[in-house]
């Protein structure tokens, strides 16, 4: 019985590590559709995050029934309860690809942003898909040293999406209200990825180990 309770909640923890990579490809595609105006990779975007919410749910009720039929206790209940919360998550992490995607279709065929901000999105996109890959290998692995490791890769997203505002609060910027408004938005979907994959990281090192990291080593999702 116990045996097929484990085999249950590694299928489940797989399932979470799959729809990690989902949201990182769609935040890769979803990138890629507003760096180049590209109408068709954003309308992919936008039609396979139903992929993402129906895995969500799937691995969601998953989880409720390991809750609802084995009654686990100490570090089993702490996997299956941690694996609901991670389910959150990851569902976050494709909505912000979501939203990203949506803006390039909304601006199509003219370009969201301006191009002198370009170098700083595909930046944003380059690292959020490495926290994205970085937080399923830390699921897939269950690792809490590597889980640990991504809090540094969260760095240069929270630099760069510092540095952004003060472009935009620069007297020279010339490009309006919109296109401000658009840039803001953007930097703020691809910060919020990057804080889900830390937290993500968090949960997967409270699994291993029964202690969340200090706020100070990894942040906690605002």
């Amino acid at each position: 019985m116990r045996t097929a309770y484990h085999e249950q909640l590694d299928a489940l923890q797989e399932q979470l590590a799959e729809m990690c990579g989902l949201a990182g490809v769609a935040m890769e595609r979803a990138t890629q559709a507003l760096l180049q105006a590209d109408l068709v990779l954003a309308e992919q975007v936008i039609t396979d995050h139903e992929q993402i919410s129906t895995r969500s749910t799937r691995a969601e009720e998953a989880a409720f029934v390991l809750l609802a039929l084995q009654a686990p206790v100490a570090g089993d209940l702490r996997a299956v309860v941690t694996a609901i919360q991670i389910v959150a998550d990851v569902d976050r992490m494709g909505a912000l690809a979501l939203h990203v995607a949506k803006i390039a279709r909304r601006r199509h065929p003219q370009h969201a942003l301006p191009e002198e901000v370009n170098g700083y999105f595909a930046e944003m996109g380059r690292v959020a898909v490495e926290l994205g890959n970085a937080a399923q290998e830390a699921l897939l692995t269950r690792d809490p040293e590597k889980a640990a490791r991504i809090s540094e890769e969260d760095d240069a997203m929270d630099d760069l999406h510092r540095h952004l505002f003060t472009v935009l609060m620069d007297k020279e910027w010339k490009h309006g209200v919109t296109a401000a408004v658009d840039v803001t938005l953007l930097s703020r979907f691809y910060e919020r990825f990057a804080d889900h994959a830390v937290e993500i990281a968090r949960r997967v090192i409270f699994q291993a180990t029964g202690k969340l990291p200090d706020e100070e080593q990894i942040p906690t999702v605002g």
